[in-house]
């Protein structure tokens, strides 16, 4: 599960208060995925990975869910965000 939360932690990040629930649709060679990914890492959010270059039915599940069919898509409590929004991640995890 992924954590998310606004309490400042010993290191002054934000440290998680609750459970989100996290999936990321990329594919290997897409920076905006990468960047996404670091996000969530920096911010010690867990996160599901799916590589949709790979896994065909990844691939269907995010396209089927969320109509879209580039990436990164991001699914974070069954809302999605496609590509790489930091505002749009922090509103959604309540960094």
């Amino acid at each position: 599960m992924a954590k998310a939360g606004g309490n400042p932690g010993k290191d002054g990040k934000k440290v998680s208060t609750g459970a989100n629930i996290v999936k990321v649709y990329s594919t290997p060679t897409c920076p905006y995925c990468v960047m996404a990914k670091n996000f969530l890492k920096e911010n010690n959010i867990h996160f599901q990975e799916f590589n949709v270059a790979d896994d065909a039915a990844a691939r269907d599940e995010m396209v089927k869910k969320s109509g879209q069919m580039g990436v990164p898509v991001l699914e974070i409590n069954g809302k999605f965000i496609v590509g790489f929004d930091k505002d749009a991640l922090k509103k959604a995890l309540k960094l």
